[in-house]
């Protein structure tokens, strides 16, 4: 790797004035993505500021029908909680898919959603939650947030600290994981809230994380595995690689959002 400049941030503001002092900085909490990305040399950030060390970035919180999930909370605290899965277990299952137990420690919910990989998990959970994203600005609607491969709408130096989401009524997620590294080559969330039916898919669009509406209206007036069985996909705006085509990841849109509603019940 190139030589870096490491910091250790014990508070938001303090890690936000960490990063506006250098050239090239990078937050870094997991490294999941970051840290092969420098050992490849494809990325060389001159300072890293660490945010495991944020209390304010910790934790999950229920607070009546609103849970609010710390952004540096690794994906293995998320599947692991009674208190998240006795609410809205379809977000424990979520985490208990990501990667392997190395990933799901050291990984977190925030640097997922901020990375916005295309084959990620939880941005398909936000969207289908209707979340929203709390930075040390302002708030974000999810349906705002992801603006693009590897893209989304924070500016340089903003720091995403925690994301919020009402209960659902039913919510349920399923994925075709690729075998070696585990991210989703297609996967749906569903969820049945008060604002209505979202459905979102990951590891599928050629442009990251989309909505489908069309299987949201045909679940809003029925909420059944039978109901998005006589969609048809459009393959177009799929991606197509050396793992699916197009056309085969249209089909896994439907039957992952069949399992979906199944498990959402």
């Amino acid at each position: 790797m190139y030589q870096t400049n490491y910091h250790r941030a014990s508070s938001v503001d303090e890690a936000v004035r960490m990063i506006s002092g250098t050239s090239e900085g990078k937050y870094v909490s997991g490294g999941m993505t970051l840290i092969p990305t420098m050992k490849q040399r494809l990325a060389a950030p001159s300072d890293l500021v660490d945010l495991r060390h944020i209390p304010a970035m910790q934790g999950i919180k229920i607070d009546g029908h609103k849970v609010t999930i710390g952004a540096a909370t690794p994906h293995a605290e998320v599947a692991a909680s009674v208190a998240l899965r006795a609410v809205c277990p379809a977000i424990c299952d979520l985490a208990g898919m990501i990667g392997d137990p190395h990933v799901r420690h050291m990984g977190t919910i925030g640097g997922s959603i901020a990375n916005n990989d295309p084959a990620a998990d939880y941005p398909s959970s936000m969207l289908a939650l209707n979340a929203r994203i709390t930075t040390n600005k302002r708030e974000i609607p999810a349906d705002d947030f992801f603006t693009g491969l590897f893209e989304t709408a924070l500016e340089d130096g903003e720091l995403v600290i925690a994301i919020s989401f009402e209960v659902p009524e039913k919510a349920g997620y399923s994925k075709f994981p690729n075998p070696a590294s585990r991210y989703a080559m297609t996967g749906v969330f569903v969820a049945k809230g008060a604002d209505g039916v979202r459905v979102a898919v990951t590891g599928a669009g050629s442009n990251g994380v989309f909505r489908e509406k069309t299987m949201e209206t045909v679940l809003s007036a029925n909420w059944s595995s039978g109901s998005v069985a006589g969609v048809d996909v459009n393959p177009a705006g799929l991606m197509s690689d050396l793992h699916a085509s197009a056309e085969y990841r249209a089909n896994l849109i439907k039957v992952m959002a069949k399992r979906a509603v199944a498990e959402a019940g």
